[in-house]
């Protein structure tokens, strides 16, 4: 049984120099194939780097996925865009999700 895919569209809600950004890059819109709206989120989180895919790891087991602005509604809202066709699979199709949000804060 094949699940079924939607397009979801994750628009940015506050400008990008709203002091609600301070804590994550503005990355503009992006578009993914989800399961469901917050699914959607979720697919956009994983597109960004994650401390556990680099060297360093601020503790072991420690994921930045739940920090990611695709995950707050109040920066990012998510519209529906319809039926995702057959051929593609869940993840990002648009925009481009930056994996400069891991910044060092060694000088």
């Amino acid at each position: 049984m094949q699940e079924e895919l939607r397009i979801y569209r994750l628009s940015p809600l506050a400008a990008p120099d709203d002091p609600n950004w301070q804590n994550a890059k503005y990355q503009g819109e992006i578009v993914v194939v989800a399961r469901s709206s917050g699914d959607a989120r979720v697919v956009a989180a994983e597109a960004e780097l994650d401390f556990l895919e680099i060297d360093a790891k601020p503790a072991e087991g420690v994921t930045t996925d739940m920090a990611s602005a695709f995950r707050s509604d109040k920066l990012l809202s998510v519209t529906e865009e319809g039926p995702a066709p057959a051929e593609l699979k869940r993840g990002v199709i648009g925009g481009t999700v930056s994996v400069g949000n891991i910044i060092s804060t060694q000088l």
